[in-house]
């Protein structure tokens, strides 16, 4: 979906390397073998077991009926030359269940110190749950398999406990492979404590579907950290996305949410309508050396629906909240599209929209195109006030925050040691929770109450692990 990836990134200076090959634990006894390597159609179930070190080469294709078991604290490597991919087909499923402890990483197979965003593909899943597409798709990123059907219920396995690292390459404009990829994956399938970090084009993104993952973090993405389209309508709970000021995708916008019906902009159903609850959105803040492509915090476009509750949106760059096209406007206005009991700080503007549906919204209060830059931002900033008006009225619970401080996170925007829990008596602790069908109730804005759900594997500083 979009037009220009972003290849090279510097990554600092020299580090400390651990000796051991085990992610995060040096209590694995086994000695690890030479590296195994996949690569192109596998016809049978394989087990990736943790004594090994393995390579992906080039795409590696799950077909169906074949499964793919991966064992806790296993490493999954990318060819350096030929950069691997690994797709999960229709009817193929995965089964990689790490631990807090002992958790599955895929990345880069570059020596510690020399890892870069793009260094390989991505995991790619894909199902038989619906989508909006009235021909059968096939997925993006030069992949040409392809998804979706008429079983939302569809399981496609396990991802948990699971980090993607360095992924993201693209085979041609306005097609890319994420650092994971889900194609109309069902309700069945488990994806539960999920991180990407250096994601060289979208961290998530959903492509119809409804499945309907928890507990996912995204560091450092160059694109998107969560895109949906084509109809997808399930649920996100406990979700957290950190943005690194200085790496942005240099030809397209960083967000982090960015949604749409399709890429027309069509009334094609069933409409993409996610239901978000409990997800902290940390933009750059405005600090030293942040790039100039780092967007909004949602951007919710082109027909779409959507439901964003209970969550945080913290030091967006360029506004918190944009609802563009009329469409995704009147659904938001009508109350089918909601944006309640939320805390927002953005650099720029809380709530914005595009010029095209400004224009729209204001109807006749402005001269007709051509007009200069300055009535442009005037008429932006009459329709944000429509935008503001719904989202700050009786019943939404939403609190626009006078400063990145008072939104009361603990340390939010540290890249290396992050602490997005928030502190006593502050708006994260307060408000009035939404409930929202497939969410569970809480006492809390954003993705933490007072439980550090990214303890023990999550980690911040991918180029100094020793794999």
């Amino acid at each position: 979906m979009k037009l220009v990836k972003f290849f090279a990134f510097t990554l600092g200076t020299a580090v400390a390397l651990s000796s051991c090959r085990n992610n995060n634990t040096d209590d694995d006894d086994l000695t690890p073998d030479q590296p195994t390597t996949l690569s192109g159609e596998q016809t049978t179930s394989k087990t990736l077991t943790n004594d090994k070190v393995w390579t992906l080469k080039g795409y590696v294709y799950f077909k169906e009926g074949t499964t793919l078991t991966i064992q806790e604290g296993t490493i999954i490597k990318s060819d350096v030359t030929e950069k691997g991919a690994l797709i999960i087909e229709r009817g193929a499923k995965i089964y990689a269940t790490g631990t807090a402890a002992k958790p599955i990483v895929f990345t880069s197979g570059k020596p510690a110190g020399q890892r870069n965003p793009g260094d390989w593909g991505g995991i790619i899943i894909l199902g038989r749950a619906k989508t909006n597409r009235s021909t059968e798709p096939q997925i993006e990123g030069g992949v040409g398999r392809p998804y979706g059907g008429n079983d939302d219920d569809d399981n496609s396995g396990i991802l948990k406990y699971v980090r993607i690292e360095y992924a993201g390459i693209a085979a041609q404009p306005n097609s890319e492979i994420n650092a994971l990829t889900m194609g109309a994956v069902g309700r069945g399938t488990v994806i539960d404590h999920v991180m990407t970090s250096y994601a060289n084009d979208d961290a998530f993104e959903f492509f119809g579907g409804t499945v309907s993952p928890t507990h996912l973090v995204a560091y450092g993405t160059a694109d998107d950290d969560f895109d949906f389209d084509f109809g997808y309508r399930g649920t996100v709970q406990y979700a957290v996305a950190l943005r690194i000021p200085t790496f942005v995708d240099p030809g397209d916008a960083g967000n982090g949410i960015e949604c749409d019906n399709d890429g027309s902009s069509t009334q094609a159903e069933p409409f993409t309508h996610p239901v978000i609850s409990n997800m902290t959105i940390i933009g750059p803040n405005n600090a030293a050396g942040t790039a100039s492509n780092h967007n909004y915090g949602n951007r919710w476009r082109r027909s779409t629906r959507f439901t964003f509750v209970n969550s945080i949106i913290l030091g967006s760059q360029k506004g918190g909240l944009s609802v563009e096209s009329k469409s995704s406007y009147d659904a938001f206005n009508a109350g089918t599209s909601s944006f309640k009991n939320n805390v927002v700080f953005a650099v720029a503007k809380p709530f914005t929209t595009d010029s095209a549906t400004a224009r729209i919204l204001t109807g006749a209060q402005f001269p007709a195109d051509p007009i200069s830059k300055d009535v442009q931002g005037q008429m932006i900033a009459a329709a944000a006030l429509l935008i503001k008006a719904k989202a700050e009225s009786a019943g939404q619970f939403n609190l626009v925050a006078a400063s990145a401080d008072a939104v009361g996170l603990n340390d939010p925007f540290n890249l290396t040691t992050p602490n997005f829990l928030p502190k006593p008596g502050t708006p994260a602790l307060t408000g009035t929770f939404q409930a929202a069908t497939g969410i569970k109730t809480e006492t809390f804005r954003g993705a933490f109450g007072i439980d550090n759900w990214m303890a023990g594997w999550a980690i911040f500083n991918p180029n100094q692990q020793a794999y």
